[in-house]
């Protein structure tokens, strides 16, 4: 149970970053296309992790 709690945890925490590197390699233009300003690319790979 612990395992696979620090295991998804991991995983999360993977995730979380994947998404904050591929947004921070869109252009600020690319960004505002999608209605998300730079300093917002950490919240929002935090909400897509928890969602």
């Amino acid at each position: 149970m612990f395992v696979s709690y620090i295991l998804s945890k991991i995983r999360a925490y993977q995730l979380y970053r994947k998404t904050v590197r591929e947004l921070a390699q869109l252009s600020d233009r690319e960004l505002a296309d999608l209605g998300i300003a730079r300093f917002d690319i950490p919240r929002v790979a935090r909400e897509a992790v928890s969602a």
